[in-house]
């Protein structure tokens, strides 16, 4: 098969960047590995979603739908239950796919989206001490078989990590009538948005103990208890200060991770702090023609963010097949300085730069007020004031073509408003 973009990923991601590069001289093709459209989107029944982009409250299924209906009305090709297995790229990129219908094939595309989105991370990634009895779970593993399969993980639950899916299942397991005991967050702060702190557990009375985390697990086949601990400034348990729980099941909210893992076999240029691709403002990667955008990228907090980021990913791409590479690449980075954890996109090409460049980046601290500003050549070239910034929020900011003063690359730090 010979198409012009393929889109790996059918969720909020790749089908609003399939929507954003339809094109009548474009063909394009989305690659599911699950057997519907829709994503993690399908698992998430409660509201919040579409605020943004919609300007009403939606389900997470409502608000996937919107798009697959548009989907299929503009007849886009895609394939559901298949599974990319390997990428190549020589003049054009070659995918290996896998299904039950098509056994394996090749597809030869000329530009690439990935949109796969991210998991999560399991206990071996924090090597929490203790037995390794059944009832340790991600808390999206807990979601989908309650919300998909009618199935209720246990009774008594405890939730390691304050991330909103954790913050979120902690208010569905009331719901469903088990006893969630606590959240326990080994940061000084909550990982999740604010008003799912006040939602899913203010309102339910669970409580939240920050600047804690497990210390020990007891249960030889299932789980039958654990231990947390306050720690400290350098994450170390305070001798003391262990309080015991008996519960079946622990549930885990302790971060998501973008699926890169299919181009493993590219150089692809990757950020540390993001574990993802270093993209410029167009999305695109080192690799000429291989575009990333929402949870692939980076985790967002709202799907609405993902879904506007993707739609200018698609956008890019249908230009990439339309016109071609940029002749001479001008990169430059975008440095995160001061009270800044990173900043996508980490790069700006100056070879083209008709468009406004917007930053989505992440902050270290948690600020009342506070100042982002962007230097560049020393000038301080764009400011935004704000309230209320977290870790858990990400912020963004326009940087208009008139803004910039050079070629240079640029820095943007925060101050704190006192």
């Amino acid at each position: 098969m010979n198409i012009d973009i393929a889109i790996i990923g059918g969720g909020a991601a790749g089908l609003s960047a399939a929507l954003s590069a339809h094109d009548p001289n474009v063909s394009i093709l989305v690659i599911e590995r699950e057997k519907t459209l829709g994503g993690i989107l399908n698992q998430c029944i409660h509201n919040g979603f579409g605020l943004h982009v919609f300007k009403e409250e939606l389900t997470g299924p409502e608000y996937a739908n919107r798009f697959i209906e548009k989907f299929h009305e503009q007849n886009i090709k895609f394939k559901l239950h298949t599974t990319v297995l390997d990428i190549k790229k020589n003049k054009d990129f070659e995918l290996s796919v896998s299904s039950l219908e098509s056994g394996i094939e090749t597809i030869h595309a000329k530009a690439v989206i990935l949109s796969s989105g991210c998991y999560e991370r399991t206990r071996g990634s924090i090597q929490i001490p203790g037995e390794r009895p059944k009832g340790i779970m991600p808390a999206g593993s807990a979601q989908r078989y309650l919300n998909m399969e009618g199935y209720l993980v246990g009774k008594r639950i405890f939730i390691l990590g304050s991330g909103d899916i954790g913050l979120i299942m902690a208010r569905r397991m009331t719901l469903e009538g088990a006893k969630v005991l606590g959240v326990a967050e080994i940061m000084p702060y909550s990982n999740g948005l604010t008003r799912n702190i006040v939602q899913c557990l203010n309102d339910f009375d669970i409580p939240l103990y920050l600047s804690h985390t497990v210390t020990d697990i007891r249960g030889k086949d299932v789980l039958e208890g654990i231990t947390i601990q306050k720690v400290d400034e350098s994450f170390r348990p305070i001798p003391g200060t262990e309080i015991t729980f008996d519960v079946d099941t622990l549930l885990l909210s302790i971060g998501l991770v973008p699926d890169i893992s299919l181009f493993e076999s590219l150089n692809i240029e990757k950020s540390t702090i993001t574990k993802s691709a270093v993209v410029n403002q167009f999305y695109e990667t080192n690799i000429e023609g291989l575009f990333v955008c929402g949870n692939a990228l980076h985790v967002h907090d709202l799907v609405d963010w993902v879904t506007e980021e993707s739609e200018k990913a698609g956008h890019c791409a249908k230009q990439y097949v339309l016109k071609g590479a940029a002749l001479n690449r001008m990169e430059v980075q975008v440095k995160p300085g001061k009270h800044i954890r990173y900043v996508v996109p980490q790069k700006i090409d100056f070879s083209r730069k008709d468009q406004p460049v917007e930053l989505s980046f992440r902050v270290t601290k948690k600020m009342e007020s506070g100042i982002f500003s962007v230097y560049q050549n020393g000038v301080v070239i764009k400011t935004k004031k704000a309230k209320y910034i977290a870790p858990a929020e990400m912020e963004h900011l326009l940087i208009k073509k008139e803004d910039f003063i050079s070629e240079d690359a640029i820095e943007l730090i925060l101050e704190e408003v006192k």
